[in-house]
């Protein structure tokens, strides 16, 4: 079984979320900021948008054109048609992966033309990739929002719980007090590198400490990568967080990816989009008070909600079913500095969050917008870390539960309260923040506590100047395949040789006021964060080709493998369809190959690394992509999209 490309993120201390442009040819209309969702009445059907018409239609675009197996999400009309579904595709030699009981899909593997094979029965709504979220990457923060007078006043969400789909949590930390009342896993697996994470090692577990996050899988070379899920779980409900007196419920949702060029290091975990789902699944038929669901993690990005893609229907059904039973699913935003945010915030009936620092001024790596529901900290954020220690980091994942915190601090004041009015009162009574976003005033309110159960009035407006990238058109060729510049020439070094040792995160200069007691107090460990840069100048491919050659270029590799990362979040290409995670294969790929698809791959990669750099515009790069995940383009077609990729990196 041939492993599928994922879009990948390394997980060490710093787990900033990577993300890229929406692909939407007709994007829905911003939400109003500030606008109530109101819950569909428990147990009443999600509206989802019309049904494909055709096969052709009801299978997603890319699946399998470069051959081999897909796994994918097989989306039926109605839980009923599971089993027999299920049947017919193994029958006709389609893999099962996965067959959740009582969910209306189920997880495939097979080549596009036994998918295009499988969308035949009408009884299968859709298929698309079963995509894979990183975790949003990784004091003063809590009097910031004031949470500490909230405290002061016994607002502690006693009888209240957050529900934290991550990567795990330490059961014995000494931040949660015997405060983890269930634990839970699903993780997916596959044959080629990809580990369940549970401790059956099986696909799920819901006994014992299913959740742990200190079992041997978790550990590469000492370091555990499944640190991050007991940072956020600590800042939601730990000792130090911002619901001190809340229950917790960790599930994890990762899995282990034994992959080099797919990590950029040995290991690095994932969650698969089906495992999500059976995760929200589960914490939806809990049967005790749970206020809010913390997804700190994401992929793509998109610029307006994101309700009726393929991935973000099966989300918003099941967001739209916790609502329902007066639950909130609080969603990073993502790192991008991007005015929109990442998948699945982005969904309209999900509160996402973005990060502010301690100076209360929008954090620079922070996506923005309209589609952003509230800011909270999320630089600098001490929480707990497996092996009964605390660490120091930074990103929306962190700004996110703040905000999960936030509202179990509210449901446990009023647990008779609609959630939708709950998160309508953090809104109404966070600090605004307004800001110019190209050309229009945005006002996204900053979480305070405060004011939101404490009694204190709303505080003024500050203005802010964030800066977020330019997301306008890019100069849109003019048509014709004969003009254009032809491809810029590669350099013929020789490939880097492979390495299988971890790329080591950026060094970060942090200062830290310790009070010295006896033995000494240790500062916390302290962790980068992966984002864009800033650099405005466009290079050619020869130019990335000596950047992305091991020590040959001005940029570092901690940069360069950031970069990879955040193109493995943004584009549907890379790595869905060519893996470009590590350097070497990214020089492979900047080489150009004889082939058409190879050299749209070469000219692609050249202007994701430009957007990586701080270059803007992406409806160019859109558009080239939708060529290469054509089942059969013509030579003339990927001709064309090759020199339209290329005029835009001149």
């Amino acid at each position: 079984m041939r492993f599928r490309p994922l879009i990948v993120s390394t997980i060490a201390l710093a787990l900033l979320p990577l993300s890229g442009p929406a692909y939407a040819d007709n994007p829905t209309p911003t939400p109003t900021p500030g606008v109530t969702q109101t819950p569909l009445p428990q147990g009443s059907p999600t509206p989802t948008p019309s049904a494909p018409q055709t096969p052709e239609d009801k299978v997603e675009d890319g699946l399998g054109v470069d051959g081999g197996t897909e796994r994918a999400i097989v989306e039926l009309t109605a839980p009923v048609e599971n089993a027999p579904v299920a049947t017919r595709a193994a029958a006709e030699s389609v893999e099962v992966l996965l067959q959740p009981q009582s969910q209306s899909f189920m997880v495939v593997e097979g080549t596009a033309e036994e998918l295009a094979k499988l969308a035949e029965d009408p009884r299968v709504s859709s298929i698309h990739r079963d995509r894979t979220y990183a975790p949003s990457e990784i004091t003063p923060n809590l009097s910031l929002i004031g949470a500490d007078q909230a405290h002061a006043k016994e607002f502690r969400g006693a009888g209240q719980a957050v529900a934290v789909l991550d990567t795990g949590i330490d059961p014995d930390h000494p931040w949660f007090e015997n405060r983890i009342v269930a634990q839970a896993c699903f993780s997916a697996t596959e044959d080629a590198g990809v580990e369940s994470l549970c401790p059956n090692g099986q696909s799920s577990q819901t006994d014992g400490n299913a959740a742990d996050a200190t079992s041997a899988k978790c550990l590469l070379d000492g370091v555990n990568l499944c640190d991050h899920g007991s940072h956020v779980a600590g800042i939601a409900a730990g000792t130090g967080g911002v619901a001190p007196g809340a229950n917790i419920v960790a599930v994890q949702v990762f899995s282990r990816v034994n992959d080099e060029d797919l990590c950029g290091a040995a290991a690095c975990l994932l969650a698969y989009e089906s495992s999500l789902r059976q995760a929200m699944k589960h914490v939806e038929q809990l049967n005790q008070p749970i206020a809010a669901v913390n997804l700190s993690l994401g992929g793509y990005l998109s610029e307006t909600d994101c309700d009726a893609t393929e991935e973000g229907t099966g989300f918003k059904q099941q967001i739209d079913a916790l609502l329902a039973k007066g639950i909130a699913t609080v969603v990073a935003a993502g790192n991008e500095s991007f005015a929109g945010t990442s998948h699945p915030a982005c969904i309209s009936t999900a509160v996402a969050v973005g990060a502010n620092d301690n100076a209360d001024r929008i954090a620079d790596f922070s996506n923005v917008g309209p589609t952003v529901d509230l800011f909270a900290p999320g630089v600098d954020i001490e929480s707990a870390v497996p092996d009964n220690t605390t660490a120091v980091y930074s990103g929306t994942s962190m700004a996110t539960p703040h905000v999960a915190g936030a509202l179990a601090l509210l449901k446990a004041a009023s647990p008779q309260t609609p959630m939708a009015d709950l998160i309508n009162q953090l809104k109404t009574t966070g600090r605004p923040y307004v800001y110019d976003l190209n050309g229009t005033q945005v006002t996204t309110p900053r979480l305070d506590l405060a004011a939101a159960v404490a009694g204190a009035g709303v505080q003024p407006p500050v203005s802010q100047s964030p800066n977020p990238v330019d997301v306008g058109d890019d100069p849109q060729p003019e048509p014709g395949d004969s003009s254009g510049p032809s491809p810029e020439p590669v350099d013929d070094t020789p490939d880097p040789e492979p390495t299988t040792s971890p790329i080591p995160l950026p060094a970060v200069t942090v200062t830290v006021t310790v009070t010295q007691t006896a033995p000494p107090v240790q500062a916390p460990a302290t962790a980068a964060v992966c984002k864009r840069g800033t650099v405005k100048t466009k290079l050619q491919a020869k130019a990335w080709g000596v950047e992305v050659h091991r020590g040959s270029g001005s940029l570092s590799d901690e940069t360069l493998t950031c970069y990879l990362k955040l193109i493995s979040k943004s584009s549907k290409v890379f790595s869905e369809l060519t893996k470009a995670s590590s350097l070497g294969k990214a020089y492979r790929v900047l080489k150009s190959g004889k082939t058409g698809k190879a050299k749209l791959d070469g000219a692609l990669l050249t202007a994701w690394l430009n957007w990586a750099h701080g270059t803007d515009g992406t409806k160019a790069l859109a558009a080239a992509e939708k060529v290469r995940l054509t089942s059969k383009p013509s030579a003339a077609a990927l001709t064309k999209a090759t020199k339209n990729i290329l005029k835009t990196v001149k």
